[in-house]
């Protein structure tokens, strides 16, 4: 069972590797550059809503497993169409980006979805899942890892067969999910009566009235600020460097993604501290040391640079893995420990609407307003220095997100 979960998670995290940090160095040669946001800001818009519905739809209707594979037949499908249309000459916006968002809108659910499908057939199994599914998530990140490399060493990082590699993978992994344990839906016993509430699967929104797990969600919101600026921003900014004599053929400026992949692989170490850290510190103490390693991620980006200065941005990949997944894995774990059986996967929903939604929407959006104050409406020779500029507020941001955090949030039990 492991190892079909293994497998389950490599393909899942694949997918999104082959054009989640590469994506904007594309978009930028196609001439979208000062739009790259909304690439990445319609993975928040659709998360809103799309994995709370799904999550609704797994619990009440169709078993998890099966919805994860229709999902990824669809956003596979798609993802390959944008692929083939990114490869024609005065490729438009306005086609572009309609099919790439309804592909983005099937995707981003599956991310909630796969995690329910592996804690349900843990739990079958009789095993514990804050022991082992970390070592099982870590192949996700391995994926991610893969297909970061391939289209790096393809020649792809500023090429629409970025989004082939993705959609082929995503299909694969549609025909594959139909083969995973099957998980029970919420069926309504002899004589329960059924609010509206209830009917719609919105039962997970009742979490916000305990006063820890409201400050929990609205903290994971305000975190997810953060989540995709580096994936939409980090790529470009160290390309950059590629125009200035002193660092065009640094290792990091033709190299971008293989540079930042060391992120993926500090992922694959700190998904396995998880379950130390969270027995032995809790998840207050776990999110604290996520939103420090997130000051530190962007604070280092803003002084480091591909040639002397390259050990920064190497440090801030090796922080990457703290930040992420500190937040991420263990945020999830503490969700399904906290919840009933019968609301997990629209609880699972809520936090992927909380963070990868509202969150990462706000973040992504603002990003790019800052981005394009400091970078793309200075001078070339100023890019540099604006880049600089938004890793400094980025990180200011992140720090002040933890103050709030350690004033407001009760860590109640282990």
């Amino acid at each position: 069972m492991k190892l079909r979960l293994i497998f389950m998670n490599f393909l899942q995290f694949a997918v999104w590797g082959a054009y989640l940090t590469s994506m904007g160095t594309y978009l930028a040669s196609v001439g979208f550059g000062d739009i790259i946001g909304w690439f990445y800001a319609v993975q928040g818009i659709v998360s809103i809503f799309m994995p709370a519905l799904m999550g609704i739809v797994a619990d009440r209707w169709i078993p998890a497993q099966r919805l994860l594979g229709l999902c990824h037949l669809v956003a596979g499908a798609l993802m390959i169409v944008v692929g083939i249309y990114g490869t024609t000459h005065g490729v438009s916006m306005g086609t572009l980006f309609p099919i790439y968002a309804v592909s983005v809108a099937f995707f981003m659910p599956t991310i909630a979805l796969s995690n329910s499908v592996a804690f349900n057939a843990l739990t079958m199994k009789g095993l514990d899942t804050v022991k082992d599914f970390p070592p099982i998530r870590v192949f996700g990140t391995v994926g991610f890892i893969c297909t970061m490399w391939i289209v790096d060493l393809c020649g792809f990082q500023a090429s629409s067969y970025q989004f082939v590699v993705s959609g082929v993978l995503s299909v694969v992994l549609a025909f594959y999910a139909q083969t995973l344990p099957a998980c029970p839906v919420r069926s309504k016993a002899d004589g329960e009566t059924t609010s509206l509430v209830q009917a719609l699967g919105l039962d997970a929104f009742k979490l916000f009235k305990s006063y820890r797990m409201a400050v929990f969600f609205i903290s994971s919101m305000m975190l997810g600020v953060s989540l995709q600026i580096t994936n939409g921003y980090a790529n470009p900014f160290i390309t950059s460097f590629g125009s200035l004599p002193e660092y065009a053929d640094s290792f990091g400026a033709q190299h971008a993604n293989i540079l930042i992949s060391l992120s993926q692989i500090s992922e694959t170490c700190c998904i396995l501290l998880i379950p130390f850290f969270l027995s032995r510190f809790g998840i207050k103490k776990v999110m604290m040391m996520a939103m420090f390693a997130w000051v530190l991620r962007f604070g280092l980006f803003g002084m480091g640079n591909p040639g002397p200065g390259v050990w920064m941005f190497i440090l801030s990949c090796v922080v990457y893995g703290v930040a992420f997944d500190f937040f991420n894995i263990s945020g999830a774990l503490f969700v399904d420990k906290n919840t009933d059986i019968g609301i997990r996967s629209s609880a699972q929903g809520l936090f992927m609407v909380m963070t990868n939604g509202l969150g990462a929407t706000v973040g992504t959006l603002t990003a790019q307003m800052i981005v394009n104050h400091y970078v793309y409406n200075v001078t070339q020779a100023a890019q540099i220095d604006g880049w600089r500029t938004c890793w400094f507020i980025f990180s200011g941001y992140a720090l002040v997100v933890l103050v709030l955090f350690v004033l407001c949030f009760k860590d109640t039990n282990k």
